[in-house]
């Protein structure tokens, strides 16, 4: 089996439009959950969401811009940081051995309620030809294949909160297994709709507004957490065998040797201690190591009453006595939870976590819930001097669980 190397990151967020953009501010405490200011907003409960304030569309051509969603522009931006940085040229024959391994929710949302709303208010209008192309789930893929000239396989995950980390853990796997040398993973989401944010609303999963401190509202881990804020971006991460990196002096960011994915198969929302840690195993039985060897978490974290008690228990379920020595981050708390991409972008935090050997806080973590009593990291960024080895833990509705474990490159 191959060795997966990492050689390029890319991330637009809530927090700033680049990776290192990212982590400086999740490191800082900075949060980038706010009002969104948008009309439509009135309609709701809660005005709050994490939105990426990045001009993005000042980034595209207009005729280009035509034929992309939101989606798709936050997608090509965070790819075309991740290899850029990674050094390859996909328009060469190495496009030919280049995979896209892709996650979203729910595709072009923002083109999709246009459609919608344009059909069913003004029954004489016809939406834009460009529609279908536009909100398909597979346009974020398609367009980072015609971007970049990437000619190899190319697949579409959507598996609700996962589909990045499946994307990232379905290319390690190609990878690992020489079915192609290298792969575009990671994912997108954009979804500060009025239609989508009003079913995450009557689904009771949103956090209520603190009416001080709005910023702090989603407190993952906190005994008065009451959900979690919607948020948009993307991520992406170049992998490359290992062989390929070293013999054109590529920089290594780091080593990919684990993933698991397990399914719940109880209830649609619901999560499972079962199934969360049948995923956690997966991952570092292939990864080969013993739970003791994890010296970071990132957790799903999505400050849900149900779900963070879950997480902690499939965590203590894994690691035993060691899960009371792993400092765990739940990072939604400051960048929100950017749905299908959040995955990815978590990821990304995670490699940020190997680099600078800081981790993150869990912010606004003021009253701890008893039934969630491991170390989350409270008090703000602990910096760690030994620290070499990270998972990332994604789960999703529809009972799927993703989790990715990496570690310092080492030749």
């Amino acid at each position: 089996m191959r060795r997966v190397v990492v050689t390029g990151v890319g991330a637009l967020t809530p927090m700033g439009g680049d990776a290192a953009s990212l982590v400086e501010a999740l490191n800082r405490g900075f949060s980038g959950v706010r009002p969104l200011d948008t009309p439509w907003i009135q309609s709701l409960a809660s005005p709050l969401a994490a939105p990426v304030t990045v001009p993005v569309e000042t980034r595209f051509p207009k005729l280009r811009r035509l034929m992309l969603d939101r989606v798709a522009q936050l997608s090509l931006l965070a790819t075309q940081e991740a290899i850029t940085q990674s050094g390859l040229d996909f328009k060469s024959d190495a496009g030919l051995d280049c995979g896209i391994f892709w996650g979203t929710g729910m595709g072009g949302a923002t083109t999709l309620e246009h459609a919608y709303i344009e059909s069913l208010l003004n029954h004489a209008a016809r939406p834009r030809p460009s529609t279908i192309v536009m909100f398909m789930t597979n346009s974020s893929t398609g367009q980072i294949g015609i971007e970049h000239k990437i000619r190899g396989p190319s697949f579409t995950y959507s598996s609700a909160c996962s589909s990045s980390a499946v994307a990232i853990g379905e290319a390690f796997t190609a990878i690992r297994s020489e079915r192609i040398r290298y792969a575009v993973a990671g994912g997108g989401e954009a979804l500060l709709t009025q239609g989508v944010m009003k079913a995450w609303e009557s689904l009771q999963t949103l956090a209520r507004p603190d009416p001080e401190h709005p910023e702090t509202s989603c407190r993952p881990f906190d005994k008065h957490r009451s959900g979690f804020i919607l948020g948009e971006g993307a991520a992406a991460l170049v992998l490359e065998e290992e062989a390929s990196a070293r013999a054109r002096g590529a920089n290594i960011l780091a080593e990919l040797v684990g993933y698991g994915n397990s399914t719940d198969a109880g209830h649609i929302t619901q999560p499972d201690v079962g199934g969360q840690s049948r995923a956690m195993r997966q991952a570092l039985t292939q990864a080969g190591l013993q739970p003791g060897q994890i010296q970071h978490i990132n957790a799903h974290g999505t400050g849900t009453m149900v779900g963070d008690v879950i997480e902690t228990q499939a965590i203590k379920s894994v690691f035993g006595d060691w899960a009371r020595q792993i400092p765990i981050s739940a990072t939604k708390a400051l960048h929100g939870h950017l749905m299908g991409a959040t995955g990815a972008v978590e990821m990304v935090v995670a490699l940020g976590v190997l680099r600078t050997r800081i981790v993150p806080p869990t912010a606004h973590l003021l009253h701890p819930d008893p039934e969630c009593d491991l170390d989350y990291v409270p008090e703000g960024a602990r910096e760690i001097p030994a620290l070499d080895v990270v998972m990332s833990n994604s789960f999703g509705f529809g009972g799927n669980n993703a989790v990715l474990i990496a570690r310092r490159y080492q030749p």
